[in-house]
């Protein structure tokens, strides 16, 4: 039998899809074409429909380098189009599998909340 996968955003995700959703419809009214909001977008489409056809889509971070601010026992990174990242986690039971999208960032932000320096 073949699981049922659905994707849901929560919390930071989903405020900054709702973000950028609304400052793509203002770009759009604009006549503006291709900004980077828009790739962004995009991309963050993109991998929402290859996470539906595979939850195993993304990177896996392994379990001692989860921040602990998302408390969960899995966590994969997606890149997306001007390195920004997307993190979810998967839970599921015998009918459904669910991926919650916890965090869609910059690289740079990417980097202070998992503690990567500069170099």
């Amino acid at each position: 039998m073949n699981r049922k996968t659905r994707v849901v955003l929560l919390d930071e995700a989903d405020v900054e899809f709702k973000r950028l959703n609304d400052l793509v419809g203002q770009q759009i009214k604009e006549n503006k074409q291709n900004t980077d909001e828009m790739q962004l977008l995009r991309s963050i489409k993109q991998k929402v429909d290859f996470i539906k056809a595979n939850p195993f889509y993304g990177d896996n971070i392994p379990k001692e380098i989860i921040p602990e601010k998302y408390n969960v026992q899995n966590l994969w990174r997606v890149e997306l189009t001007n390195y920004w990242r997307m993190l979810y986690t998967i839970k599921g039971d015998q009918v459904e599998i669910i991926c919650f999208i916890l965090d869609i960032m910059d690289h740079d932000r990417y980097n202070k909340v998992f503690g990567y320096k500069k170099r």
